[in-house]
């Protein structure tokens, strides 16, 4: 996609200052802490989002008196691109107190001059596919940032600490979930990036056929009170219903809910749940979210179906309304979690916001996918192996991400991300 000057200016004016609206209710020691190896604290993902411009785009500018003067950010905000040099162990980023918040917003008040100064001179193709891929990445960091501070403020001992007040909203019955039928065939799946168009990371291609047999999937969600169900069935108690590596690691791990849940300590048929508004009941109404892998496919054993395959996620979801409960910050009524699915359309409902949904299928490269020369294509060729693809977006997810092609991936024990389950049906 050609990217005129101006408007590459106002994209990347546009989502440097989401980032900071996300940081602006926390305070200096909400920002600081890592409450797991998984989760990295809000100062890191803002530092390391400005670290890639630095490195990939004022860098490969050759002006490298444009660059920050603190080569000790290159090693300390540097993730996990090996080919630009050594980087600060993830687990322990939690421990850098230095430098400090204020000299981390002067980094990304330098970097945004700079890169300010840079696109107004224009720059090449090459230079603004980079930048463009940096305002991705920074999305994605906004989606973490969240799914991070949701987690940290869940460790905190004091009840219910919200990082944004609103009044929670009792959902309405979206009704039994339905199926809906498609037939097989020949599918398209992935992206041409030859064509050109719309932004797509370098794994939603190349675009291939692959084969379908007739499936169905459920029109919405699967909703906390059908998981209560699950829960009441014995459904964390019953290993015929997991697969061995899930089963071992719910017992490790001692799950007995969803992330996030409480029981009730005067009545143990009553959940609470923590959201970023606080601590509230569960809504029996509202789909369920955070659940590992795992857990998704034993409750989708426990109902007699399955989880769908990428695939037929991808061909359903192709030419719906992209619109969904996804990342708006500005709106008032904004709950930052995810809502019922509304009255029934006769068609698929919530396949873009609310919950990612998990599939069936192992992150693996499609047919003819090659690795992107230089750092760049560290980007997340390396990552496929031994992770699950999830489809859809989440609550959390900025609007710029939901489309039918884009693949997000996570290790299948992992919870603290906005993941939820979507049945899927044979229907041969």
């Amino acid at each position: 996609m050609a990217w005129e000057a101006q408007d590459l200016a106002t994209r990347y004016a546009e989502v440097r200052a989401r980032t900071e609206r996300l940081a602006a209710p926390l305070s200096a020691e909400d920002q600081m802490v890592q409450s797991m190896p998984d989760t990295s604290p809000t100062k890191w993902h803002r530092a390391h989002s400005t670290w890639f411009f630095a490195e990939f785009a004022l860098h490969a500018d050759g002006t490298s008196d444009r660059v920050w003067d603190r080569p000790e950010y290159r090693f300390l905000y540097n993730s996990y691109y090996d080919a630009v040099g050594a980087r600060h162990p993830r687990p322990h980023r939690g421990l850098v107190t230095r430098p400090s918040m204020s000299e981390v917003a002067d980094y990304r008040a330098h970097v945004d001059k700079e890169m300010a100064e840079l696109l107004a001179g224009g720059v090449d193709a090459d230079l603004a596919d980079v930048v463009v891929l940096g305002t991705h990445h920074e999305e994605q960091h906004q989606e973490l940032l969240l799914m991070d501070v949701k987690h940290v403020l869940s460790m905190n001992p004091a009840v219910g600490p919200a990082y944004r007040d609103r009044v929670a909203v009792p959902a309405a019955d979206p009704g039994p979930a339905n199926w809906v039928d498609f037939t097989g065939g020949i599918a398209g799946i992935g992206v041409d990036h030859l064509a050109g168009g719309r932004f797509s990371f370098d794994s939603e291609g190349p675009h291939h056929e692959v084969r379908l047999y007739d499936f169905a999937l459920a029109d919405r969600l699967v909703t906390a009170g059908e998981w209560i169900d699950f829960i009441a069935d014995g459904g964390y108690q019953r290993p015929e219903l997991w697969k061995s590596d899930g089963w071992y690691r719910s017992l490790d791990e001692g799950w007995t809910a969803p992330e996030y849940w409480r029981p009730d300590p005067d009545d143990f048929d009553c959940w609470w749940i923590h959201t970023l508004t606080g601590i509230r009941s569960v809504d029996p109404h509202e789909p369920v979210a955070h659940l590992s892998h795992y857990e998704a496919d034993a409750y989708a054993t426990w109902a007699g179906a399955r989880l769908p395959t990428e695939f037929e996620w991808e061909h359903a979801a192709r030419g719906l309304d992209l619109g969904g409960n996804v990342l708006d910050e500005q709106r008032a009524d904004f709950s930052f979690h995810p809502a019922a699915a509304g009255a029934p359309t006769g068609g698929l409902r919530q396949m873009f916001g609310d919950c990612w949904e998990w599939t069936s299928s192992a992150y693996e490269p499609y047919p003819g996918f090659k690795v992107a020369d230089g750092a760049i294509g560290e980007y997340n060729g390396k990552f496929m192996s031994g992770q699950q693809v999830l489809r859809g977006g989440s609550v959390f997810t900025p609007p710029a991400h939901t489309r039918a092609t884009y693949r997000n991936f996570f290790h299948p024990h992992t919870r603290w991300h906005a993941s939820g389950v979507r049945l899927a049906a044979d229907r041969h």
